[in-house]
């Protein structure tokens, strides 16, 4: 029995097979002749991706490539001469068109492309916004010397060259980093001593560079047009922070509505950028990794694509993280400007609180006078009125013809109730304050 129908028992995990399919879905390009390449990226969503697929299907069935679907992150489609390579990344999308049939003079390598293999205006239907457009030639057979710089320069139409020699050598790589009357970059390979597959990952790191240089510069626009909107912020914080530590009271309740407004404007932009400017941080580490790559020797004293890249675009990233501390530090000046002012309304209330308690107590104290006076009264009160009910009393008694002493009687009687009224008074009135304090506690 063939292990392989061996069965043991495992309980594999559910996203075992697609780990082990995720290190092979993207494959090195194979480069084994002369050939142009052209690569378009793509600013894209998820529907946009939907859209591109139909439309790439149908552009397949014209040219007579058999599938029956598009899917997963890399599609690759092999044509007579030519291929079709489609990825899907994150936000954008690409697609590389690798032409071998193409014959073109030295004087005017990019005379021809290979975008000579899709109609005419095929990219008007095709959807998403393009960030990366350029153009390579290839040339894989094996020089015995370079050409000089010099009858380059009109390639690229005598703007500055970037030069590098990939692998210490084994080709050369000529750029100039910008876009030409067509809208697209231009890149020169020519050949020395690589293998086709060292010349296809040679030629992947080139576009992966060229494109996620393009992606992480997304982050500096960004940052740039916030520049101004920071600098407002900050002024405006400042300006907050100045009333509150040497203004009046009398303003909080509109150093809170500026603070309160400042601290959204903050947290809407941290909201709309902060996936901006980390993808930038992170197109920008694959760059430097690709770049790391090509372990480069310099050409004839030009910038190498380290050097130019390096100085140019590296502060333009370090934008990104300077913006996204600027912000992060705005924000918590806001907190700690909240923090500072809620604390003075705090002790604003406690004072109005204990000036309300000392008028409290100021009231209490007349009450508890003003109830003392009104003891007195009460007790004469009910006293004069116990003491008439009494004489009531006497009087029929003695008119009953009971020989009784009424004048002595009165006289007995009226301290007798003076002193039980005055103590039934004190006792309700000390059973009231005893309550009181026990519901207190």
């Amino acid at each position: 029995m063939s292990l392989t129908h061996i069965e043991y028992g495992f309980e594999w995990h559910e996203h075992r097979h697609n780990i082990y399919a995720e290190l092979h879905s993207r494959p090195f390009k194979i480069i084994s002749s002369d050939a142009h390449i052209s690569h378009v990226a793509l600013l894209t969503n998820e529907k946009e991706k939907k859209q591109q697929r139909q439309h790439l299907l149908s552009l397949l069935k014209q040219l007579d490539i058999d599938v029956e679907r598009i899917e997963g992150s890399c599609q690759v489609y092999q044509g007579k001469d030519f291929i079709i390579r489609y990825e899907n990344h994150l936000e954008f999308s690409t697609l590389t068109i690798t032409d071998t049939a193409i014959n073109t003079s030295a004087s005017e390598p990019f005379a021809k492309t290979a975008l000579h293999r899709l109609p005419q205006r095929w990219f008007a239907d095709f959807p998403g916004k393009t960030i990366a457009a350029f153009h390579m030639q290839v040339n894989f057979n094996k020089v015995t010397s370079f050409p000089k710089p010099q009858k380059l320069k009109p390639v690229f139409d005598h703007k500055l060259m970037v030069g590098s020699l990939p692998q210490h050598g084994a080709a050369q790589v000529w750029t100039s980093f910008h876009t030409h009357d067509d809208n697209f970059g231009r890149f020169l390979i020519f050949n020395h001593h690589m293998s086709k597959g060292q010349m296809g990952r040679m030629v992947q790191r080139i576009i992966e560079i060229e494109t996620y240089r393009l992606m992480a510069m997304l982050g500096f626009m960004e940052a740039r047009a916030l520049t101004p909107e920071l600098a407002s912020m900050d002024h405006a914080l400042a300006d907050i922070t100045d009333q509150l530590a040497n203004g009046s009271a009398s303003h909080d309740d509109d150093l809170l509505k500026a603070l309160t407004d400042l601290a959204a404007t903050i947290e809407a932009i941290r909201a709309k950028t902060t996936f901006r400017f980390n993808a930038s941080l992170a197109y920008h580490g694959v760059m430097i990794a690709r770049i790391n790559e090509l372990k480069e020797d310099e050409v004839c004293g030009h910038l190498t694509i380290k050097e130019f890249l390096t100085r140019r675009l590296t502060p333009a990233v370090n934008s990104c993280s300077n913006a996204q501390d600027r912000l992060e530090n705005l924000s918590k000046r806001v907190n700690r400007a909240s923090d500072m002012l809620r604390t003075r309304v705090e002790l604003s209330i406690q004072s109005q609180n204990q000036q309300l308690l000392s008028s409290l107590e100021r009231r209490s104290r007349l009450q508890l006078a003003l109830q003392h006076t009104v003891e007195g009264l009460s007790v004469a009160a009910i006293s004069y009125y116990t003491v008439g009910l009494i004489k009531y009393l006497t009087d029929a008694i003695y008119n009953a013809g009971f020989a009784i002493n009424k004048p002595m009687i009165m006289g007995i009687t009226v301290p007798v109730i003076i002193g039980s009224v005055w103590f039934m008074t004190k006792r309700v009135h000390k059973k009231i304050r005893t309550l009181a304090h026990t519901r207190n506690l």
